[in-house]
Order: structure tokens, then sequence, then C-alpha cells
């Protein structure tokens, strides 16, 4: 009877944390994560930003959202501070989310400096991202490898880009019932042979296809689970409202004959991005010049 009483108390600790992990919705995350970075541009509280990233970690397995790259700006601050951020095991969480964008990521110097100063050399972290590497899922990366071939072919001029298309909607669709989202930490950012491997250039092709109204529902499950950006999301909605010379829905993709934005169409814009996650015109703009100062630093 002991026994099955802790079979019992197992299994609904194991439903809990089911549900309540089903209950993760990141468009909360990502509102958390612009609040807490134009805070910290504002008032410059390190300490404040370290327990507000510190909390929201806690609730949420970090992702690296777009430009601020808050789970290493979380750890950096912490380190310079000296506290504590979960020391090597947060560091192999911050080499899988790094472990996409590699190709750029390992000319930042800095980066090396971090792990250095925690006895992890550049050859371990290395070898960390390879382990990473072999646990992709091979048969989505085979599949999208050649769906990325596929969706440049002839430099998307001529009849086939509609037969192209479809061929791609129909293996998305495909993925998502067997696999899930074909998020960056299952298949990468690149290919077999290196091949740039951006699903957001696959969802923007989405938009023209008659497969278009599934998507745009069922990727929005996607955005909430974390899997899918806000950014490949809102581009793919506003290209195809470009597509058919509707009013742009994020304000991304703005057709030439579309007049020029009034304070109302701002504020629709920017209701329309907060409730999907994305930083408002604004946030944008600051983040966006950070971000190309932080590069030219570089």
């Amino acid at each position: 009877m002991k026994y099955i009483k802790i079979i019992f108390g197992l299994s609904m600790v194991t439903a809990f944390i089911s549900c309540r992990s089903k209950e993760l919705n990141y468009i909360d995350y990502y509102h958390k994560v612009y609040a807490i970075d134009s805070a910290h541009r504002a008032d410059k509280d390190t300490l404040a930003t370290i327990r507000k990233y510190k909390k929201l970690f806690r609730k949420f397995p970090p992702v690296q959202n777009e430009r601020i790259e808050e789970y290493e700006t979380y750890i950096r601050y912490a380190d310079r501070f000296h506290k504590n951020f979960g020391g090597e095991k947060s560091l192999d969480k911050l080499i899988a989310q790094s472990a996409p964008n590699w190709k750029y990521k390992r000319e930042d110097q800095d980066f090396f400096k971090l792990f250095k100063k925690y006895g992890i050399d550049s050859i371990a972290v290395e070898q960390k991202v390879l382990q990473w590497k072999s646990g992709l899922n091979k048969v989505l990366i085979d599949s999208f490898s050649i769906a990325a071939t596929r969706d440049q072919y002839n430099n998307r001029v001529g009849p086939d880009i509609v037969k192209n298309d479809k061929k791609n909607a129909e293996l998305l669709i495909w993925a998502f019932k067997h696999y899930g989202f074909p998020s960056r930490q299952k298949i990468g950012l690149y290919g077999n042979n290196e091949q740039p491997m951006h699903m957001g250039t696959l969802l923007n092709h989405m938009a023209g296809t008659e497969h278009y109204e599934f998507f745009k529902t069922k990727l929005l499950e996607y955005v909430k689970s974390g899997e899918c950006t806000p950014r490949d999301y809102i581009e793919m909605v506003d290209k195809h409202q470009y597509i058919h010379h509707l009013e742009p829905v994020y304000g991304i993709f703005v057709h030439y004959d579309t007049p020029a934005f009034n304070a109302a169409d701002s504020a629709r814009i920017n209701r329309n991005r907060k409730a999907i996650g994305f930083p408002t015109f604004k946030q944008s703009s600051k983040i966006t010049k950070d971000f190309q100062r932080k590069m030219n630093n570089h």
C-alpha cells in the first residue's frame, strides 16, 4: 500500500510539472525581458536587473531573445558583481543557446574569456558545441536542407516558385505533425554542407501559399511555446498583408502606396506588437541602435 502511495505521489508531481510547463506562455516571457531591458537602460541598476532576470529564469527556461541575448547578459552581469548564476550548469545552458549561431559567436573572444574564468577553455567550449550538434534532429536537418535549396531555386525567379513553396508548406505541416516546430534547438541554423537554413525565410514565403491561414494559427502556438520567434511570425503575417495590399499589422512590410503612419496607426501597430511579444517601434529602435553599436565595437 505504501508503495502504491509513493507511485501515486510521483505521478501527481509529474502531472503537475507537465501541466505547469504547458501553461508557460513565452509571450509573457518576452514582455518581461523587454521590461527588464528598458528599466536597465533607464536606471542602470545592474543588481536589480540581475534579480529580475534570475526570477524570470526560475519560471521560464531561457531563450536568447533577438539582439538582447538576455541569458548571456544575466550571466555576465552576475559574474561582474560576483553573484551566483548557477556555475557550469548555467554556462552549459548558455552554450546550448549560443550554439545555433556558433559560426559567428565563435569570433566573440569575450565569450571565451567568460568561460575561461570558470576553468572551461576554448577547446572544451568547442567540444560542448559539437556535443550539442550531435543531438540535433538529423531527419529534420536533411529535410530542411533540401527545403532551403528548393526555396532559393533560381533565385526565386520563374514559374517554379509556387510549386516549390507548396512542397515546402507540405513539409512544414508534416514536420509539425511528427516532430513539432523545427526550431533552432532542433535543427540549428545551418544544414548539410553548412548551408544557411533560416526558418524565418521559409516561413516568410508561406505568406503567399494556400496554407497561410493554417500557418497563421499554428505558428502562434509555437510563439507561445517559445519555439518560433515573434519576428518570424510577424514577418510572415505582414508579408501576407503586403502581397494583398492590406494594411500592415505589425509595421514590418509596408507597401510603397501605403500612406505614412499617423499616431493612430502607430498606436494600433504597437498594440499588435505587444500582443505577440514584440517590441514597440520605440523599443525596437533603441534595441537596434544598441545592437549595432555593440557590433561596431567588436
